[in-house]
């Protein structure tokens, strides 16, 4: 008989095949508050690191996107906006998150340059080389297995297609760090109380954060997956980091 795998959901141990599970749980309970409650644990800086996503990225007329975990569609909206011209398939395994977003697309009158797609980061629904972009924003984190994801991802781009993870990361200053965790397990559980009616989904949420690899480590498996000239920017003091890499 062989042992189950175990990863972590935030700092509890669970079985791998309970976490995706628990992820839904947790997105099907914040989907109709989570754009807002981004804004208050930010302080609205998080709009800024998706402008730094794009000004990298910098989007052109009549590319593809593969926005995984794209949620609402935040990354998407602008992504299409940047490009004047193209078209964003939205991938998350939580369908309220994709209906929030539905909602978004039909009051900017976006609703024919997107699809919405339920799907698993770790085996997208795509055939092989299909997309120019793929990008994921705040959402490797919640996957079971990063690895996998991030070679789903250069299996579905075309080759010159280009990777964009943005993701919360390490401040590489241990009393900025400990100042951060401070704010992060102090006050966000009890924004996610007041803001949405739930507080352990936001307790796991910054537990995740924790659990996540710091730059270098994540920056290795992004070369692991076969991407080139893999490379990470560092966004307010190492608070989020965005990571990039090409298929060539």
């Amino acid at each position: 008989m062989t042992e189950e795998q175990t990863t972590h959901f935030g700092f509890e141990t669970v079985p791998e095949t309970e976490k995706a599970g628990r992820v839904q749980g947790v997105f099907s309970s914040v989907a109709s508050k989570y754009d807002v409650m981004n804004d208050a644990m930010s302080l609205g800086i998080h709009r800024l690191w998706k402008d730094a996503m794009m000004d990298w990225l910098a989007p052109r007329g009549g590319q593809r996107l593969l926005d995984v975990a794209g949620g609402t569609g935040d990354i998407s909206f602008r992504f299409l906006k940047r490009a004047g011209h193209g078209h964003a398939t939205v991938l998350d395994l939580t369908e309220p998150m994709l209906i929030e977003g539905r909602k978004r697309a039909e009051a900017e009158r976006l609703g024919e340059s997107l699809d919405w797609v339920v799907g698993d980061a770790m085996a997208l629904p795509f055939e092989d080389n299909t997309f120019d972009v793929y990008t994921i924003s705040f959402g490797i984190r919640n996957v079971t297995r990063p690895q996998e994801a991030l070679n789903e991802a250069y299996r579905v781009l075309k080759p010159g297609g280009r990777l964009m993870v943005l993701e919360f990361s390490h401040i590489p200053n241990d009393l900025l760090q400990r100042l951060y965790d401070f704010y992060s397990f102090n006050a966000i559980p009890v924004m996610g109380k007041v803001i949405t009616g739930d507080r352990d989904s936001y307790q796991y949420l910054v537990e995740s954060i924790r659990k996540f690899p710091d730059q270098d480590t994540f920056l290795d498996m992004v070369r692991t997956a076969g991407f080139d000239n893999a490379k990470y920017r560092n966004l307010s003091l190492g608070i989020a980091c965005l990571h990039s890499g090409w298929k060539l």
